[in-house]
Parts: C-alpha cells; sequence; structure tokens
C-alpha cells in the first residue's frame, strides 16, 4: 500500500503549482469596476411538487372560465376568476412560467437537442391552446395574468378605427417571428426580456421596463388591452385556435333581433355588424384575385427585407455582442469586463469571430423566413379586408373576441327567446317573436 501511495503523493507535490494556477485561469471579479447585477428573467426553480400544482391550478382556472363564459354566461364570475389568475399567477408565481412566455420555451427544445424542457412547461404551452380550440379564448378573458392587469384599468375605452386596427394587427406576427427567431437560434427569450408587466409581479425591473409598463397600462384606460391586441405573440397562437374553435360564446343565448344595443358594447371591437353587401361581390372578387397575384412578390419582397436585418438582428445573440466588442476593442476602444473575461479564457478572437459568424448567417436565413412568413400574412390581411361578408345578425368576431362576457347583458333575449321589451317598437317584424 505505501509502495503505490508514494508515487501519488510525489505527483500532487509537483502538480501543486500548476493546478493551482488552473484555478486563477479566469480573473476573479473586480468589485469596484462598476459591476451591476443582471435582471433576472425568471424567478428561483420551485419543487417539482408545486410546479404541478401550477399546472393543476392552470387547468382548473380554464376550466371554470368556460364553465363563467358559456353555461353561466356571467361576467361577475368571470371577473372573480380574473382577479383570481392576476393574485397567483401574476403577484404570487411572478408571472412565470406563462403560456406567453413558454412558446420560446417549445422553439428552443424544437431546434436544440441540448435543450430539455419541462413537462410543465409543455402544458401550459398547450392547454391554453386546446381549452381555445374548443371553447374559444376564455384563457384570455380571465386566466391569463398579462390581461388581467390590463382589463382591470379600462376605465372609458375608445373604438379603434378600422384602418388603424388593420395596420397594428401585423405587429404581433412581426413580435411572435422575431421571439421564435431568437430562440431557435439560442440569442435568448425576447419575449421575457421585454414583458412589459412582469416588474410589476415581482417588484423589481429596469427603469425603461417599468415605464413601458406604466405606458401600456395608461394606454389601456382608453384603448382597451393594447398588449394583448396590437403586440402579444401567444396571441396569434390563440387567434388561429380561436377562428378554428368547435364551440364559441355567443352575443345572444338564443337569436339575434338586431336591437343594436350591443354595438357597442365591446371595447375590442370585436363585434361585427350585419352585412349585406350581395352587389359589392364581383368588385371584391376582382380585388381578391389581384392581392392572390400579388402574394408571390410580397413573400419574395419580404424575405428579401429582412434577409438584410441579419447584422443588428444576430446582436441579439451574446456571442455576435461579444465578437463586437471583442473587434472594436482591438481598433482601440475601451475593453469591456466580458472582453477582458474572454481574453482570459485562453479563446482565439479567429475562433469566436467564426462563430459569430455562422450565427449570423443562421439569422440571415431565418430572416428570410421571417420575411417571407410576413408577406404572407400581409397578403391575407389584404384579402381579409376586402372579402365580402353577409351577415345577418350581430356577430363575434370568433377570432379577435377575448370571451370577456362584456355583451352579455346587453341582449335583451333570454334563453328561451323571450324579449325584455316589444320588439315592435324596434320596427322590424320580420324578427318578431315572444315578449315579456
Amino acid at each position: 500500500m505505501k509502495r503505490h501511495a508514494l508515487p501519488w503523493l510525489i505527483f500532487f507535490i509537483v502538480a501543486q503549482p500548476l493546478l493551482a494556477e488552473v484555478q486563477q485561469r479566469f480573473p476573479k471579479p473586480d468589485f469596484q469596476s462598476g459591476y451591476q447585477r443582471p435582471e433576472l428573467q425568471t424567478p428561483v426553480p420551485r419543487a417539482l411538487a408545486l410546479e404541478y400544482l401550477d399546472v393543476f391550478v392552470l387547468a382548473a382556472a380554464l376550466t371554470a372560465s368556460v364553465v363563467f363564459a358559456h353555461r353561466l354566461r356571467s361576467r361577475r364570475a368571470l371577473f372573480m376568476l380574473m382577479i383570481f389568475s392576476l393574485v397567483y399567477f401574476g403577484f404570487w408565481r411572478k408571472g412565470c412560467v406563462c403560456p406567453v412566455g413558454s412558446l420560446q420555451n417549445v422553439t428552443l427544445a424544437l431546434f436544440s437537442p441540448a435543450y430539455a424542457i419541462p413537462l410543465t412547461v409543455i402544458l401550459f404551452f398547450a392547454l391554453p391552446l386546446l381549452t381555445t380550440l374548443f371553447f374559444g379564448r376564455t384563457f384570455c378573458a380571465s386566466v391569463c395574468p398579462l390581461g388581467a392587469i390590463q382589463d382591470a384599468v379600462i376605465i372609458k375605452p375608445i373604438s379603434v378605427p378600422l384602418p388603424v386596427r388593420a395596420v397594428l394587427s401585423l405587429l404581433p406576427y412581426l413580435y411572435l417571428g422575431l421571439a421564435v427567431l431568437a430562440a431557435a437560434v439560442g440569442a435568448g427569450f425576447l419575449i421575457c426580456r421585454y414583458d412589459p408587466f412582469v416588474g410589476f409581479f415581482r417588484f423589481s425591473s429596469s427603469f425603461r421596463m417599468i415605464a413601458l409598463g406604466f405606458s401600456l397600462l395608461l394606454l389601456g384606460t382608453v384603448v382597451a388591452r393594447p398588449y394583448c391586441r396590437f403586440l402579444c405573440p401567444y396571441g396569434v397562437l390563440l387567434n388561429w385556435m380561436s377562428r378554428l374553435s368547435k364551440r364559441h360564446v355567443r352575443i345572444t343565448p338564443s337569436r339575434c333581433i338586431n336591437c343594436r344595443l350591443c354595438e357597442a358594447s365591446c371595447p375590442f371591437d370585436a363585434i361585427e355588424k350585419p352585412s349585406l353587401q350581395p352587389t359589392a361581390a364581383a368588385a371584391s372578387g376582382r380585388l381578391i384575385l389581384r392581392f392572390l397575384l400579388l402574394t408571390p412578390l410580397l413573400i419574395l419582397a419580404g424575405a428579401f427585407a429582412f434577409s438584410q436585418f441579419d447584422a443588428p438582428l444576430a446582436r441579439l445573440h451574446p456571442r455576435v455582442a461579444l465578437a463586437a466588442d471583442v473587434l472594436a476593442e482591438e481598433k482601440g476602444g475601451a475593453a469591456t469586463p466580458a472582453v477582458r473575461a474572454f481574453r482570459s479564457s485562453g479563446e482565439t478572437p479567429d475562433e469566436l469571430f467564426a462563430d459569430a459568424a455562422m450565427i449570423r448567417n443562421r439569422f440571415r436565413r431565418g430572416g428570410m423566413l421571417l420575411g417571407g412568413f410576413l408577406g404572407l400574412v400581409l397578403s391575407l390581411k389584404l384579402i381579409g379586408l376586402v372579402a365580402p361578408s353577409f351577415r345577418r345578425e350581430y356577430e363575434i368576431d370568433r377570432g379577435e373576441c377575448l370571451s370577456c362576457g362584456r355583451c352579455f347583458s346587453y341582449c335583451p333575449v333570454d334563453k328561451d327567446g323571450n324579449t325584455l321589451f316589444p320588439i315592435e317598437s324596434l320596427g322590424n317584424d320580420s324578427n318578431a317573436g315572444k315578449s315579456v
């Protein structure tokens, strides 16, 4: 035993100075250099059992929202559930994990084999989408904490003109595309980084994000839920699912008598008026044909335009940003703490620059796909604006409706078809029915 121990003892005595040098390979932090602690984008991880508790609460809240919206048709119950969701998923869970941000986890898992996505995150991503596919956007009505904090400040909502809404409705697609692109290439989670309300939930954030959150809430007093309607990337997926939903809330529980009482009840401009314009069908058909022919050009133009933004977009990736700082330092600029750490790491600048070039190439290819996608969305939006509509009664926009239930109390018709006033006073005998 002693015969084998002696060589090892000699080895450790000789190698000790070398091992000590290895420990000093990376420089110690300089606490006097103005180092600032980075902002945390996620709260402290919780125990697995508590994560499944969050999933259970989410599923229960989604179930309750469906019952309140479809069966009870109670705005008050939806509002109380919304307050609970704001407290639990917002202030108690500090806004994480949330379905809105989970789409980035799903994207990263699809593009990075090294990333193992937790099952709870998958459930947070999928459950609201599945619920919407069957029952509409009840998640937006009373479960999403981001929607709840905006809904609580709606004071005197105004109607946003259709042309303005049409333009602003493109922003969620752009945000969704950028978030997916950044997550796919490993540049980070943009939705979490620029969440305007998570700072309120955690009572901590940078000044600019707090200012952005306050600005959106202030705007939300007159433009209802501006983030949900004109920015939310997860809302794009919910919109698609809701248009395909098997069931959706309706303004009237039985039949519409075109009394117009619900016409201005929706703060989100999600109620569509009756429209009977068969004579305009021919003109609309010609416009639709022109936009269809224009679609390939819009896709190609978008792909080319966004492929030119590879340099600024690639700066979102920390490796590309580091390469830019190293290059600036080599040209005489100041060495940042990140550059000093890189110099001490032993990696050569050529290796870093090659890595940055590869990442930038990924952004170029991803930018082409993003631009083509946005060109297709723009074409479909234009076709939707000129497509003829034939509605005989007031209907909700299944994609835009948030199932908040505000319009329920504006309908004078009960589930049995009885009206609360004589409908002859409306001068519309064609829809005459029972009255009480």
